[in-house]
């Protein structure tokens, strides 16, 4: 069953000659207790449609021009002021990047714990309730913790507050949006561990924003990679890390560092993501590729179902090539 079904998304920011089409065809889904995770460069387009999910981008200059968002079998895109502020935390909750940045400095964390408890779960606004989820995301001596500042507390232990936040709602979807970005690689595996652990005890679905491929292996269900704001595949983890099919997926995976054999220079993609507003025509990734072809640039591919339960924007994603 889908819990969240994302269908032909579009998204411009700004309006009529000057707007720019910053989400184009996307379409997903997050079945329940399933972790999807998402992933590509910075400037794809994967914080713009995880936020699109609860309509959380400002509109303007966000303006939906297509698709629908069905969640839990209603659709987001039509749903009043109300019913929004019902769904943000009540059935999606969001771990934002840099937590240092996402808490609030002047108040204590067991406060904001307890603030997003008296929206969703007010007759659970407890101390007690407060210190039971600090308990959950593993944060020691929970009960002096509840009275610490921010910035008394570590990256780690900050990320760990966030989650707490997420969590306090007990929703069915949880949306991490580069849970282990600016925190060292012994912390970045205990948060994983983290979500992997509640997702087993809670039952939640996971939709996990991330630009590393080396972390999807141990907790995704299915994976997909974006680019220039489109979807170009769409595969279940251990198929698509084993034979990515998609140029850019392959790309993706030549640049993750080796740790044994002959590691060599590292590989990196050359080139940039496009601007918004200057993608080139047909293939967006083409102008990168070294498979591209000359029909490449003269009609943007289609999302083709390649496989079983396998999906890939190109046409010519069973010639061998290079990585990158």
């Amino acid at each position: 069953m889908n819990l969240l079904e994302i269908k032909n998304l579009k998204m411009d920011f700004g309006r009529n000659a000057g707007a720019v089409r910053a989400i184009d065809d996307v379409s997903l889904t997050v079945k329940v207790g399933e972790t999807v995770c998402l992933v590509g460069e910075s400037g794809c387009g994967k914080t713009v449609t995880a936020l699109s999910i609860a309509r959380l981008v400002p509109a303007p200059p966000a303006h939906y021009v297509g698709g629908e968002i069905l969640l839990n079998g209603r659709d987001v895109l039509k749903m009043s002021p109300r019913a929004l502020r019902e769904i943000r935390g009540g059935v999606v909750s969001y771990v934002f990047q840099e937590p240092g940045a996402a808490l609030n400095p002047v108040f204590r964390v067991g406060n904001q714990i307890k603030e997003s408890l008296k929206l969703h779960r007010p007759e659970k606004a407890t101390d007690q309730e407060v210190i039971r989820l600090l308990k959950l995301v593993g944060i020691p001596a929970p009960e002096a913790r509840r009275r610490s500042y921010p910035f008394e507390l570590s990256g780690g232990m900050q990320q760990r507050v966030m989650i707490a936040m997420a969590l306090a709602s007990e929703p069915k979807l949880l949306v991490a949006d580069e849970p282990t970005t600016a925190l060292d690689v012994t912390i970045q595996a205990q948060i994983l561990d983290l979500l992997r652990d509640l997702k087993q005890r809670l039952g939640m679905a996971i939709l996990l924003i991330t630009h590393n491929l080396g972390i999807v292996g141990d907790l995704a269900d299915r994976v997909a990679v974006m680019y220039a704001g489109q979807i170009v595949e769409l595969a279940p983890a251990r198929e698509l890390l084993r034979r990515p099919l998609h140029p850019y997926t392959r790309a993706l995976m030549a640049s993750v560092p080796k740790l044994r054999g002959d590691t060599g220079r590292l590989v990196a993609i050359p080139g940039n993501v496009p601007r918004l507003g200057n993608f080139p025509p047909g293939c967006r990734f083409a102008p990168r590729c070294p498979m591209a072809r000359p029909e490449c640039s003269q009609k943007i591919p289609e999302l083709l179902e390649v496989e079983p339960g396998r999906h890939v924007r190109c046409p010519f994603w069973k010639t061998e090539g290079p990585g990158v």
